[in-house]
């Protein structure tokens, strides 16, 4: 298990590098430039400007300074917002988006697991069809259709619920359902097939054949074996969440980092663009470790080969 976290972490390591890598040359490759806009600026503000952020420097200089910034926790200051640090703004913004990324996975968990569940041991009836077409509307439906539908059709008549807002927890529900629906389509769908892989196991048809209650069969012997492809599927699908809620945000007026990210790329912020994408890479990388160590935990077949 210590060999395949040190492996794990390695290999993050090196994912994290690539991804600030690529994103630098990536930022640096769009048209226009971060420090001048549709206001006349005196050229000699210009280069004062560009020699604060370095951009006066060779591109392997300038990466050279990032990287050294970086290793000592710096992500530097945001160009489009003066007087503000990159770090300070994920800071007061994160915290909105991974709230609303977390109880989107816990409605999806709740949804996706027991309908999958479900609809595995109700094979070929109709509350497996019924449950698979719901699954797959939820999977063709995007999330900027059901969120304003929501908006419109339920917190327009229920009091207690906004339209947009992050005042108190009540106003994380319908983002968090609008984030979260797809996922447990996703996972409903995953759980069935492992389920149903599960159920026709040997060692399955040898507990029942001891007499064993049906839902000890279900919830003892076949349930661990049958959520591992969704355990699998949850460490990348909660990364997605937190990092691919820019829609959502935008929708209920949500105070997350989605709105910055978007922001930066209008401004051509190279600090805050990269910021947050380092952020994101780190919390996807963080995801699948622990979705794998999870794995492990469950699977003795991959704890022994760990």
């Amino acid at each position: 298990m210590l060999k395949t976290l040190i492996s794990r972490l390695g290999q993050g390591v090196v994912v994290i590098f690539f991804l600030i890598s690529i994103t630098f040359v990536l930022v640096r490759l769009m048209p226009g430039d971060p420090l001048t806009d549709e206001k006349a600026v005196p050229e000699h503000v210009i280069e004062k400007n560009r020699a604060y952020y370095k951009l006066d420097q060779p591109k392997v200089v300038q990466f050279g300074y990032y990287l050294g910034n970086i290793a000592q926790g710096d992500l530097g200051p945001s160009m489009s917002k003066e007087g503000r640090q990159v770090l300070e703004i994920i800071e007061y913004s994160f915290p909105a988006s991974l709230i609303l990324g977390t109880t989107g996975m816990l409605i999806a968990l709740c949804i996706g697991i027991p309908a999958g569940i479900l609809s595995a041991l109700r094979k070929n009836s109709w509350i497996d069809f019924g449950t698979m077409v719901f699954a797959m509307i939820g999977i063709s439906i995007p999330s900027f259709v059901i969120g304003p539908l929501l908006a419109s059709g339920i917190a327009s008549k229920v009091p207690f619920l906004k339209v947009a807002g992050w005042g108190d927890p009540l106003d994380w529900l319908l983002p968090a359902i609008t984030l979260g629906l797809a996922t447990a389509a996703y996972i409903a769908r995953i759980t069935r097939g492992g389920m149903l892989e599960t159920l026709n196991q040997d060692y399955i048809r040898t507990a029942r054949a001891k007499g064993l209650r049906e839902s000890t069969v279900v919830l003892k012997h076949a349930l661990r074996g049958g959520i591992i492809p969704a355990i699998a599927y949850i460490g990348p699908a909660f990364a997605a969440l937190v990092s691919g809620s820019f829609i959502i945000e935008t929708i209920f007026q949500v105070p997350g980092l989605g709105q910055h990210f978007i922001n930066g790329a209008l401004a051509r912020d190279y600090n805050l663009i990269q910021g947050v994408v380092i952020l994101f890479g780190i919390l996807i990388v963080l995801a699948n470790l622990l979705a794998d160590l999870a794995l492990a935990a469950i699977n003795p077949r991959l704890r022994n080969q760990s």
